[in-house]
């Protein structure tokens, strides 16, 4: 079992790591092998989504290889994160997590054990998924306008073009007759990945049209075992260097070529690095061989993994279990919410962890 200070300085890396979501947008320090689509993705969507959304709720790397930094936040919080979010009242938020922890503990023993928060880990992540239903028949209904219950690839292409700034009758009218789109070469790369993610999307009998069953597993592949395989793919493609289609740490770090402008964004890439570590080594590869597999990975990606729930549930425990019975009692919770389970004074926090250690 991992020692308590290998446990606090894993936690200051994820603080720190979180610390770094909000200093990208001053600081030019990303890592390497975006992809244009993901890239695409990053930026302002319409309001019908109809981008598959880089950032998968409940699931602990995002379609671009980053790390979910809110990963803990979003599995104990569930429903409730925006809110803690959005109210700053300590005394309202010290409420909340009073009934959250009371849901937490069903056997009422006024501590929380590992399987109860496996159990919570994975209702929250159930939760995630159903919401990811509900949002997706809203966004079919925006893309199958004759609502004949399928998508066609053209009727897709014609509304994403739309988005894009395009005329969407005249688009309509040249995809009819079959006349050539006047596309920018950018657009045309994004629409050329997002073709490929249609054919995995499209279940046998393949005829490029996608069911509002086949769309949910388009825009999140999470929710189909074939297209989280290739979400899977599509990670490794970015990441990996010397085309063996697996991954070594050097190419699960990488971080782009030349040097940053100043000392600040070089911490920010040095913490960046230090997650990124931590997480191959005590997490993704799961043999301890140094290489990540195309299998390791879709374990790790896979939300619905009870395992991973109970890894997540331990380490969760661990950091906020002072008295060390293996368990989390509401006191703990309460004194740990702003540095973990709420995500609040992260900055405050991470400093502390750096002076202690």
């Amino acid at each position: 079992m991992m020692s308590r200070q290998a446990f606090l300085c894993s936690l200051g890396s994820l603080y720190l790591s979180l610390l770094f979501i909000f200093l990208l947008m001053d600081v030019y320090a990303r890592p390497a092998n975006n992809s244009v689509l993901k890239e695409k993705a990053a930026e302002g969507k319409d309001e019908n989504e109809i981008l598959p959304p880089d950032h998968l709720n409940g699931v602990k790397m995002e379609m671009d290889g980053h790390l979910n930094k809110e990963f803990h936040q979003e599995v104990f919080l569930g429903k409730e994160m925006e809110e803690f979010e959005e109210d700053s009242e300590p005394r309202r938020n010290r409420k909340k997590l009073m009934v959250i922890f009371s849901k937490v503990d069903i056997n009422n023993d006024k501590k929380i054990s590992a399987k109860e928060m496996q159990r919570w880990i994975m209702e929250k992540t159930d939760e995630h998924f159903q919401e990811a239903v509900e949002e997706n028949k809203m966004h079919f209904r925006a893309v199958d306008p004759d609502g004949d219950g399928h998508v066609s690839w053209d009727e897709y292409k014609i509304k994403f073009l739309a988005s894009k700034g395009f005329n969407e009758k005249e688009i309509a009218e040249k995809i009819k007759n079959n006349e050539e789109l006047k596309i920018d070469e950018e657009t045309q790369e994004v629409l050329d990945n997002l073709k490929d993610r249609w054919y995995q999307a499209d279940n046998p009998p393949p005829d490029l049209l996608l069911s509002e069953q086949e769309f949910l597993s388009f825009l999140h592949p999470e929710h189909s075992r074939g297209m989280l395989h290739f979400m899977v793919r599509e990670i490794i493609r970015d990441l990996d260097q010397d085309g063996d289609k697996k991954l070594t740490l050097s190419e699960f770090i990488s971080l782009p070529v030349g040097t940053v402008e100043n000392q600040q964004a070089q911490d920010i890439d040095d913490d960046w690095v230090r997650d990124r570590r931590r997480e191959f080594q005590e997490v993704i590869d799961a043999n301890r061989d140094g290489i990540v597999t195309m299998e390791e990975l879709e374990e790790y990606m896979d939300p619905m993994n009870e395992h991973n729930a109970l890894n997540e549930a331990r380490q969760m425990i661990a950091v906020a279990d002072e008295n060390q019975n293996h368990h989390l009692e509401l006191e703990e919770i309460l004194k740990y919410s702003d540095e973990y389970f709420t995500g609040s004074k992260l900055m405050d926090y991470a400093r502390n962890v750096r002076e202690e250690f």
